[in-house]
């Protein structure tokens, strides 16, 4: 089970290095906040299944696991309000600009 844990927990440690990486690569406002919402949801889910995994007793996992659904219900949320904000304020791609 440890092993099991371990190797969940480095996938979602490189997932959110790599997901890092490409925030940089990203030049507009949009596209860097679609990343961190990813790099967001799928790195935290898979740190916190192999904590729980790892977890030295059954009532810990479920505190991780309501931590993750707490998670993964205010982080698109959260994302969204975003970029309404962004879009309702008036910033907007200029015509003929990549992301």
């Amino acid at each position: 089970m440890r092993i099991a844990s371990g190797i969940l927990m480095m996938a979602g440690i490189l997932f959110v290095l790599f997901g890092m990486i490409g925030l940089f690569r990203f030049r507009h406002f949009y596209s860097r906040l679609l990343i961190t919402s990813n790099i967001d949801a799928v790195g935290m889910l898979l740190l916190l299944v192999g904590v729980a995994l790892n977890s030295p007793s059954a009532a810990f996992a479920i505190k991780v696991a309501i931590v993750g659904i707490i998670s993964l219900i205010t982080s698109p949320l959260s994302t969204h309000a975003i970029l309404r904000s962004a879009r309702d304020s008036g910033y907007r791609m200029k015509p003929g600009e990549k992301a």
